[in-house]
């Protein structure tokens, strides 16, 4: 099972960002607009910082390495989940990142403790996957 195979060997960090990631779908969720600009202003930013992060990760020698496809991916996926969240939550009453309804904080804390409580039932009760 690929599904059972990947939480196995999920980091803290990566771990950590599913977190991000499921907060940032429940924000979405809840204060969607489809208004083009908003997204269209979150992709030309994700472009513009995911190219920056792409050099700043490079090595200062100039020598040019192989960066892992879903690295890449995410270096232009934060972007644009940071800038399409705040377009979405201006004006709702947020304190940070947390939502003014206390309905709105217990579905996301929810989802996210069923989530970290999976991840950490797969590591339990399932023995390591072997490394490739």
């Amino acid at each position: 099972m690929p599904l059972i195979r990947y939480l196995q060997n999920l980091s803290t960090g990566r771990t950590i960002l599913w977190c991000y990631f499921i907060w940032w779908v429940l924000s979405i969720i809840h204060h969607f607009d489809p208004t083009p600009r908003i997204w269209l202003t979150s992709l030309g930013l994700s472009g513009i910082i995911g190219a920056a992060l792409i050099l700043s990760t490079r090595p200062s020698s100039g020598t040019i390495t192989k960066t892992d496809p879903w690295v890449l991916f995410r270096l232009f996926l934060m972007p644009f989940c940071v800038s399409s969240f705040a377009a979405l939550v201006k004006d709702a009453g947020y304190l940070l990142v947390f939502p003014p309804s206390l309905k709105e904080n217990a579905i996301g804390i929810s989802l996210i403790a069923a989530f970290l409580l999976t991840v950490l039932s797969v590591k339990k009760l399932t023995p390591p996957a072997a490394a490739p």
